[in-house]
């Protein structure tokens, strides 16, 4: 699943250190979820959408065939 969690992130100026406070999870998780190693659960796809002001559905993108 694609996402533009870094290109919304750097775009308000908050590093991942930042997001990850935010969001009350870890850096690693941020890095997982920006590279495509993590799906996050929908809570948590929820409150990255919230807090980058956006939608889940503009925030993250179905890959076709998948």
């Amino acid at each position: 699943m694609k996402n533009r969690i870094k290109e919304l992130r750097k775009k308000m100026g908050l590093r991942q250190e930042d997001l990850a406070e935010k969001l009350s999870v870890t850096r690693q998780t941020i890095i997982a979820v920006e590279n495509d190693k993590y799906n996050p659960t929908l809570e948590l796809a929820m409150k990255m959408a919230k807090l980058l002001e956006t939608t889940v559905e503009e925030l993250f993108e179905l890959e076709e065939g998948k």
